[in-house]
């Protein structure tokens, strides 16, 4: 390991099988992100982590193994606001790719709509404090007023903090889109305390959409075998909830994968879950095609 790679983290497989399931035609990974390259696009002085470089490149060859046809690219913490990274790999893309930014409150009319301009079709709330330092809902809610046409807010929390969310997520006055269901914990079952409160989050408003995803953070069993069966909470706790709100989902890869307290996942594994979580053709079809287009393509429906 050189100087310039010292303690920074790989955080891919290095050869993702090759999924058993075929996504549709026009399938989308709609959680995903890029890193760097670090000497084109410096990571945030204040990033928790400090990852190899995941770039382009290496995000639309994974996108082309796994038979995905597009890509939303969500701005990564690491880069803080400075969102180079994520329009580089939209305009890379050909067309193929959209983006969720993260802003600094500040940001001015003129910015967002060079942002917008640039593929991004909504912003990011990180509320994890292993990642950011500071989330100051006031703010949020005052720049959340002044997107663009069209734009949505994505958030990500903990379910052990749902509860004191509820007011700001209420008062956010465009659509919402939770990050990886709000991290339940899935060995509670379909019914357990963490999803009948997410549900609850669901029912309160018609444009709370959310992401079934994650099933390698959210559920230690892995498809190797080791630590029990291979996912089976995760799918069986996730499966009813994608079934009752499928007009409200939206899947992704969640690549590149730092911070993984065990081994990194292999994505051909990650998309074999899709038919577990999605068992019939008209449910994968709407969570991977017809809601991912509704929120980042709308103008070609």
């Amino acid at each position: 390991m050189t100087a310039d790679t010292q303690n920074r983290i790989i955080s891919w497989h290095s050869a993702p099988s090759k999924p058993s399931y075929t996504p549709p035609p026009g399938a989308i990974d709609a959680h995903c992100h890029v890193f760097g390259p670090m000497a084109d696009f410096p990571f945030s002085p204040k990033a928790k982590y400090l990852p190899e470089d995941a770039g382009p490149d290496k995000l639309f060859a994974l996108r082309d193994h796994l038979g995905f046809a597009r890509n939303v690219i969500v701005q990564a913490s690491c880069h803080g606001t400075n969102n180079a990274a994520t329009l580089n790999g939209i305009a890379k893309s050909g067309g193929k790719a959209r983006g969720v930014a993260v802003v600094d409150p500040a940001i001015s009319e003129a910015e967002l709509a060079a942002l917008h301009d640039g593929g991004m079709r909504g912003i990011r709330f990180n509320f994890l404090k292993r990642l950011v330092d500071d989330a100051p809902k006031d703010k949020f809610l005052e720049v959340a007023g002044r997107l663009p046409a069209g734009w949505h807010v994505v958030i990500y929390f903990e379910a052990d903090i749902l509860d004191e969310m509820r007011p700001f997520i209420d008062a956010i006055p465009v659509p919402v889109v939770i990050d990886h269901m709000g991290r339940p914990d899935v060995t509670q079952g379909p019914d357990g305390t963490d999803m009948r409160a997410f549900r609850s989050l669901l029912q309160s408003r018609d444009d709370i959409w959310f992401k079934p995803t994650c099933p390698d953070r959210l559920d230690m069993a892995r498809p190797d075998g080791t630590g029990g069966d291979p996912w089976n909470a995760f799918a069986e706790a996730v499966a009813p909830l994608v079934a009752d709100y499928q007009d409200r989902v939206i899947w992704g890869t969640d690549w590149p994968h730092p911070n993984m307290d065990k081994a990194i996942p292999d994505d051909g594994h990650i998309v074999d879950m899709i038919p577990r979580i999605a068992p019939t053709a008209a449910l994968q079809q709407k969570l991977l095609v017809t809601n991912p287009m509704r929120l980042y393509w709308p103008e070609e429906l």
